[in-house]
């Protein structure tokens, strides 16, 4: 199997909108101030804009795409015919280890920081209260998500790439081994021929 340009263009795209989405999900974290109520003596958390839940799941479903893309064409490295033993067998599997690492690491980021950042504090206390807390998601949160996702596409491409090379290497190598058959065969049979002609002209 060659390696498909547009196989891995949809790759790296993916994997690159997800990054930006994700970097987008860790500036626009939700926060939150306490305000006090207009109607009575209590507080409560007003929060910001929730374009961060927006951007995180954004991103997970990129990246769960990309890697459904990748793995939909290699078979999973499990399935499918058999890669030659080798280097870039050796390289395929470490690489579908690292990019599977960094696939799930980035999905559980990216969808704990979105849940996280979804939920909103309605606890709401008598005014003048000292310690009424807003829940709110942690800052580097979105970023370790975005740190893995590119972490994610260097694995993944490096893994597509030694996968197709081991790939290619067994067809040319059985290849090679069935020309190397027919030519064998084909020696004995000609000089069979000639010896044949030598006879009949004797």
């Amino acid at each position: 199997m060659a390696v498909s340009v547009s196989i891995l263009a949809i790759i790296i795209s993916l994997h690159l909108i997800a990054f930006v989405f994700a970097v987008g999900a860790e500036r626009r974290r939700s926060t939150a101030k306490i305000v006090p109520d207009e109607y009575d003596e209590r507080t409560y958390c007003k929060y910001a804009s929730d374009a961060s839940t927006v951007y995180g799941l954004s991103a997970f479903g990129l990246l769960l795409i990309s890697q459904t893309v990748l793995n939909g064409v290699t078979r999973c490295l499990c399935f499918g015919k058999g890669l030659v033993t080798g280097r870039s067998t050796t390289c395929a599997i470490f690489f579908f280890i690292l990019s599977w690492i960094n696939f799930l690491g980035a999905e559980a980021c990216l969808l704990a920081g979105s849940a996280k950042n979804a939920y909103h504090t309605k606890y709401r206390a008598v005014f003048n209260v000292e310690h009424l807390s807003c829940a709110t998601l942690r800052k580097g949160v979105f970023a370790a998500g975005a740190a893995l996702t590119l972490l994610s596409l260097l694995g993944s491409v490096l893994y597509y790439w030694s996968h197709a090379r081991a790939d290619t290497g067994g067809w040319e190598k059985h290849q090679n081994e069935g020309l190397g058959m027919t030519n064998s065969s084909f020696a004995p049979h000609q000089q069979q021929q000639q010896q044949t002609g030598e006879f009949q002209k004797a």
